[in-house]
């Protein structure tokens, strides 16, 4: 079986008080299992695309491994029901990953579901660097940057995605997926397997942020987050503890900080002048 991202599939339409007959392109949800050494690990609903990325993604923000480099080899396998990746890595590390092994069998692109320790579910952050300012005109256009790339969600109007933008490049990486977990996932995974340099960029979301995409954000080592809904109180803590500038509610006329905001520029102008002091790249 061919796992597509996005089938069309048939529908009636009430619309001006008539009904008619269509055709609605939607994205597909597919259980996606995640294996090392031949065991399975979890078990994510996730759209079939980008799986390669999913995968390191995953392994990365799981801290089963820590650079892409040390999963020795990647396989999607297709099955009849679902999508196996499955990855070999060193023994060592597969002996670290039993001694924490945790089972997810959980609804799309749930991130916690089925976690058996509350220390894991709320393990710190990674703290990033200092990485630069930048300037409240930079977080609007980047935002306002994602919808035209979101090729899926054009089409289908029902998937999250996870970008990335640099300050000279714009966004560089935008992945899409019904989870926003997964979205966040594949991001990383492709920044990682890219050897993209993530620590003086942004982070945009599509999505509310939750503890786990600032856990996430974290590990990718990019020093700000920037998400069109609002915040958990706790990802707000998480963000501020792992020193990430977490801007949220963005919109084309603002958007509002909740953490470390001296990375946020008064204006384009004062940027300007702090990097032609500072040198900031």
């Amino acid at each position: 079986m061919v796992h597509k991202a996005v089938r069309s599939i048939p529908s009636m339409t009430w619309r001006n008080g008539g009904v008619s007959d269509a055709m609605r392109a939607v994205p597909e949800e597919t259980a996606v299992a995640i294996s090392y050494n031949g065991g399975t690990y979890a078990v994510m609903m996730a759209t079939p695309g980008d799986l390669e990325d999913f995968a390191t993604g995953f392994s990365l923000s799981e801290g089963v491994v820590e650079t892409a480099s040390q999963i020795n080899s990647l396989d999607v396998v297709e099955l009849d029901d679902g999508i196996e990746l499955r990855m070999w890595i060193g023994e060592a590390i597969a002996e670290r990953l039993q001694q924490r092994r945790r089972h997810i069998a959980g609804p799309t692109g749930c991130g916690l579901c089925g976690i058996e320790s509350i220390a894991e579910a709320m393990r710190p952050a990674a703290t990033v660097g200092a990485g630069r300012q930048f300037s409240p005109e930079q977080i609007v256009s980047a935002i306002q940057a994602v919808p035209a790339l979101q090729k899926i969600n054009i089409e289908t109007r029902a998937v999250h995605a996870a970008a990335f933008w640099g300050p000279t490049q714009g966004i560089v990486c935008l992945r899409e997926d019904v989870g926003r977990h997964n979205a966040l996932d594949k991001l990383a995974g492709a920044l990682a397997r890219e050897k993209v340099t993530t620590t003086n960029g942004m982070v945009l979301l599509t999505s509310r942020v939750s503890v786990e995409m600032v856990q996430k954000t974290a590990t990718i080592g990019a020093p700000v987050l920037v998400a069109v809904s609002a915040p958990t109180a706790l990802a707000v803590r998480m963000a501020d503890a792992a020193g990430i500038t977490l801007a949220a509610i963005a919109r084309a006329d603002g958007f509002e900080v909740f953490t470390h905001p001296g990375r946020i520029a008064a204006s384009a102008a004062d940027l300007a002048n702090v990097q032609g002091v500072a040198g900031v790249a």
